[in-house]
């Protein structure tokens, strides 16, 4: 029997922050990901900045769509609204409830194939409305529920478990963000919270919409052919009365290094990654700059990781549309009947 629920003891003694919350006050459901998944690292990251902010959990609405990364919400702000939509369409859920009630803070977590694939479309354009949102992309490169295919941000040349070469050129959403009128976009790995504990707290408040582009290594798809260790040799050679996945448990990949550094991360299938953290001197209010400065580190193999690209002076939505302050279901008949006089005036502007 598997149980799922936390206990409800609380040690008098446990840390609170300003709210008088603990930490536990801000975690979620027991995670069913894979063990040492860095989805679960963004959890424990998003855990601790929503903490430190002294956020009240009630005041938070998070969204998902469909992915392992779509999952982990359940795992975190346990005490916040929640919506779980379909594939892909997360933004324009959440841009409707951010239109119906502005008090919330949102926040989107989606997938590589969540957002780069069928939801490119919803990326898109909850990225040019300035939505403002915090939205996490939980990138690892694959299709984790349906076995390990390439998504649309795996990189050329990249080999699969099953020994496929990706041929496709990958999406990088991060300047894919900026282009499309992102105000705030960074880049993070989730074994490095030094670095993506910071970028998400900056996130959260900023004035628009906010995009982190997340690394996070799977450990379920390094069971390569012609390994005897894999579930298709085990499967072959076995003679069985069930079939059952059994994901070994694989140690969290963490890492931390100062800002200028470069460094190697061995994956879990043996493969590696390269990170550069930008340094001090690197300007990130330079948009064209920054797009330049990313294509050129990844011609030498490198991901940039850490704030790239910020807009301090920027506008969201509702400053746009110039919406009414109040959540639309505390509105009372006089304030959406206003009278033939407001008519009129609207009439008028038309003419």
């Amino acid at each position: 029997m598997t149980y799922l629920a936390k206990p409800k003891l609380r040690h008098p003694s446990l840390p609170k922050n300003a709210l008088g919350y603990t930490h536990r006050d801000y975690e979620g459901a027991i995670s069913t990901l894979c063990a040492g998944c860095g989805h679960d690292s963004i959890s424990a990251a998003i855990i601790q900045a929503f903490f430190e902010m002294d956020v009240h959990p009630h005041r938070v609405a998070k969204l998902s769509g469909i992915g392992c990364s779509s999952k982990t919400p359940t795992y975190f702000l346990g005490n916040s609204h929640g919506f779980n939509s379909v594939h892909g369409r997360m933004p324009s859920v959440l841009t409707g409830a951010a239109l119906a009630n502005r008090d919330l803070m949102y926040l989107g977590v989606s997938g590589d194939g969540d957002s780069a694939s069928i939801g490119l479309g919803q990326f898109a354009h909850v990225m040019r409305r300035g939505v403002n949102m915090l939205y996490i992309v939980e990138n690892n490169g694959v299709y984790g529920l349906t076995k390990g295919q390439f998504s649309a941000t795996a990189d050329k040349g990249s080999k699969s478990k099953r020994g496929a070469i990706n041929s496709d050129e990958p999406i990088d959403l991060a300047m894919l963000a900026m282009t499309l009128g992102a105000t705030f976009v960074a880049r993070g790995f989730s074994g490095d919270k030094e670095q993506l504990i910071p970028l998400i707290k900056a996130a959260v408040a900023h004035h628009g919409a906010a995009f982190i582009d997340v690394l996070s290594p799977c450990v379920a798809f390094n069971n390569h052919p012609g390994s005897t260790k894999s579930y298709d040799f085990v499967r072959e050679h076995n003679e069985s009365v069930n079939r059952l996945d059994f994901i070994p448990a694989r140690a969290e990949i963490t890492t931390s290094y100062k800002p200028g550094e470069v460094r190697s991360i061995v994956l879990h299938d043996g493969g590696s990654i390269r990170l550069r953290k930008v340094d001090e001197t690197y300007d990130p209010a330079d948009r064209a700059a920054a797009i330049g400065y990313i294509e050129a580190r990844r011609e030498a193999g490198e991901v940039v990781t850490g704030l790239l690209y910020l807009h301090a002076d920027s506008t969201d939505m509702h400053d746009a549309l110039d919406t009414v302050a109040l959540p639309l279901n505390s509105l009372v008949d006089a304030d959406l009947v206003p009278g033939n006089a407001a008519l009129a005036e609207v009439n008028a502007s038309l003419r």
